[in-house]
């Protein structure tokens, strides 16, 4: 199962990005878990400056605006 942690602070694009990466996952049949971090401390420690960002089993993948589907099915199935 892929770990994704969604960073952004509760903006609307944060909240739309959680639904993007599940609404793709449960369309390709995968299931992933998403975890939201919202604390500014922890968003930094991850080198990130604007959000949305989405880290995938630890590692930044997407920073700022919202993920393309086709970015997140390629995240799911490589």
């Amino acid at each position: 199962m892929k770990k994704f942690k969604v960073l952004g602070t509760g903006c609307a694009k944060c909240k739309t990005t959680v639904l993007l990466l599940e609404t793709t996952a449960a369309e390709l049949g995968q299931t992933i878990s998403v975890e939201k971090i919202e604390d500014p401390m922890q968003i930094i420690s991850y080198g990130v400056m604007s959000t949305p960002a989405i880290v995938l089993d630890e590692t930044v993948v997407h920073k700022g605006g919202l993920p393309s589907t086709a970015e997140i099915q390629q995240w799911l199935t490589s």
